[in-house]
């Protein structure tokens, strides 16, 4: 039995939450992204696939678990499937998760006031990071799926007996092996590299990390040329994916990588498409430029002026709303100007 470290809140015992840097780092100053320990996916003998009976807990700051945000309210999933967002509170020791949106900070659901409760309560010798988004089916008290690989992928098809009424087809099953194929190298490529770079504990490391991230953009915005939408015409889940990520780049990631190569206003593809897609409620409704700039790693050096200057006037300040609904000219590049879903069959 492993050899965990408590701490006593309220009189629950919670575990220390490990850090990225513990058990994800190797040799060579390398990041490799801790594996998904919760992939089961719904119905057919698996996770039954029940209305009331699921909850996604999912943060503003993280990139994975707004992926899942945006499908649910795209595929009006909100009476079908809870959404509680978490936050991390101002603690000595990280203890990770806490459900700080819940009265008294404890869950309804499920009693709990940490997520790592519920990652315990399905597997008591879990030694990884407790991460959003979590799955978590709350007459078990158990987070049942955190693979935020294919998470939007089940709110497509497994969940579709619950989507509404002309609810878009992100998922066309003509194209799946297409999408598929690009969510596998947009997180090697995109999603995931510009972490590759951030958690990089050697110099080499980091600029393969920079370097692929910024490549990939570059292929991005070439795609983008002729393309108003990823696939085409049409919204798929592919476009929720880069979305997530470049929506993060000039207020977050510019931070935690360093001095960038290009903004995403530099790119005018990228940057218009990433408008066109703000410009979707379900897309807008969960972008939080005010969240994804605190959630920038920062050193003792750089804290006071982050936040005396730059978070508190040019962050609070700016009005993100109007910038990002800008026109963006991109209804010009498709067959279909009127309309960015085709809606499922």
């Amino acid at each position: 039995m492993a050899d965990f470290e408590y701490v006593d809140v309220n009189g629950r015992q919670i575990r220390v939450r490990p850090r990225e840097t513990a058990q994800e780092i190797d040799e060579y100053g390398n990041f490799h992204r801790q594996p998904n320990r919760f992939t089961e996916g719904f119905g057919e003998g698996k996770n039954p696939v029940e209305k009331d009976r699921y909850i996604l807990f999912w943060a503003k700051g993280c990139n994975w678990s707004n992926r899942a945000a945006i499908a649910r309210e795209l595929l009006g999933l909100e009476d079908a499937v809870k959404v509680e967002i978490v936050d991390w509170t101002d603690r000595e020791e990280n203890l990770g998760w806490e459900f700080v949106n819940s009265p008294d900070h404890i869950n309804p659901e499920t009693g709990a006031q940490f997520l790592s409760e519920l990652y315990y309560n399905a597997d008591e010798e879990y030694t990884g990071r407790t991460t959003v988004p979590a799955f978590v089916d709350y007459k078990t008290k158990k987070v049942v799926n955190n693979d935020y690989h294919w998470l939007t992928n089940h709110l497509e098809t497994a969940f579709r007996p619950f989507h509404k009424k002309g609810a878009p087809d992100l998922y066309p099953e003509e194209l799946r092996p297409e999408i598929d194929k690009l969510n596998k190298w947009l997180f090697e490529n995109v999603n995931n590299a510009v972490y590759r770079a951030q958690f990089a504990e050697s110099l080499q490391a980091f600029a393969d990390g920079y370097e692929t991230f910024f490549t990939g953009l570059d292929a991005m915005e070439e795609r983008l040329a002729d393309k108003r939408f990823l696939f085409g015409d049409y919204v798929t889940d592919s476009d929720i994916r880069l979305y997530t990520t470049i929506a993060r780049l000039d207020v977050s990631y510019s931070r935690n990588i360093g001095p960038c190569k290009h903004r995403l206003v530099d790119y005018p593809n990228l940057w218009g498409y990433a408008r066109d897609l703000y410009q979707i409620p379900a897309f807008r409704h969960n972008t939080y430029f005010k969240d994804f700039a605190a959630s920038v790693d920062l050193n003792e050096a750089d804290e006071e002026y982050w936040e005396n200057t730059y978070y508190d006037i040019v962050v609070q300040e700016t009005d993100w709303d109007t910038i990002w609904k800008t026109p963006t000219g991109r209804e010009s590049l498709s067959k279909d100007p009127a309309h960015k879903f085709k809606a499922e069959k």
